[in-house]
């Protein structure tokens, strides 16, 4: 009887072990997987909205640069030089929403291209900045293209909220929750704009680049950047918007700027032949 209870307590002591064993790797298992998580920051997939988010965290996920960006509880920021960061992911769809917020420091100059050759939404600190001038360089503008309806940035240093929709032929800037520009560019009323941007170098018939944030050598931080792809049936405002208009003196250096531009490309196609 002693015999069987001494072997009945040492049997209930290896099951008591063996259950902590058990407990124990599973503990040490799901966290692990806890810390692998947070330390990919997997992109997630669609939330409710069908928007993507692309950038969490900590940790760039899908994104391509040198060193030189960081981001921090899903803020990105410019840390030096070193080049554009790019979204490798998955090139932007041809229709399709995206939506950011984004900031600057005194006098900062950045962007972000969405298609390619020469389509940039501009971000810019306008009042202190060269291209705040002229409405078609300043913050909002399709860079060298056209220009905003109005000036509706926030001071350096706050936050903005920006948007870009695209859908056929149809483009559209938002800023601070306002739409700044809706153009038609196949629309013969928009051709001295379309011209402007082809004498830069700029296509607006292409399409399948990688979104790109400019570094620009200035301080510039981005958060909340998501996108949707636009489906056939999905509507878009269509109301129209009136682009700010430009005084003569600024369209002059405009016309002095566009030329050295020209200059410039002329010049390198040629030391290349």
């Amino acid at each position: 009887m002693i015999s069987r209870l001494i072997l009945h307590l040492q049997y209930t002591r290896i099951l008591r072990n063996s259950s902590l064993a058990v407990l124990c790797v599973s503990l040490s298992l799901c966290l692990a997987v806890a810390h692998a998580n947070d330390s990919t920051s997997m992109i997630e997939g669609p939330t409710k909205d069908g928007y993507v988010p692309l950038s969490q965290g900590d940790h760039f996920t899908n994104w391509k640069h040198n060193g030189n960006w960081k981001i921090n509880s899903g803020v990105i920021s410019r840390q030096g030089k070193g080049g554009a960061l790019v979204y490798v992911g998955e090139k932007i769809p041809d229709n399709f929403d995206l939506r950011f917020d984004w900031k600057v420091g005194t006098g900062s100059n950045s962007g972000i291209y969405y298609r390619p050759t020469q389509y940039e939404y501009q971000i810019l600190d306008n009042t202190v900045h060269a291209d705040g001038k002229n409405p078609r360089t300043s913050a909002a503008s399709l860079y060298f293209c056209i220009q905003p309806s109005k000036d509706i940035t926030k001071p350096t240093g706050e936050w903005n909220t920006g948007r870009i929709v695209c859908k056929g032929t149809i483009i559209q800037h938002w800023l601070n929750g306002e739409k700044v520009i809706h153009f038609d560019y196949k629309n013969p009323k928009w051709a001295f704009n379309v011209d402007m941007l082809r004498q830069r170098g700029g296509n607006l018939e292409a399409r399948g680049a990688y979104l790109s944030l400019q570094d620009h050598g200035d301080p510039v931080w981005y958060r909340n950047i998501r996108l949707k792809k636009l489906k056939e049936a999905d509507m878009i405002d269509m109301n129209d918007v009136t682009p700010a208009v430009i005084p003569a003196s600024v369209l002059e250096a405009e016309k002095k700027k566009l030329a050295g531009i020209i200059n410039r490309r002329e010049n390198k196609i040629q030391s290349q032949k």
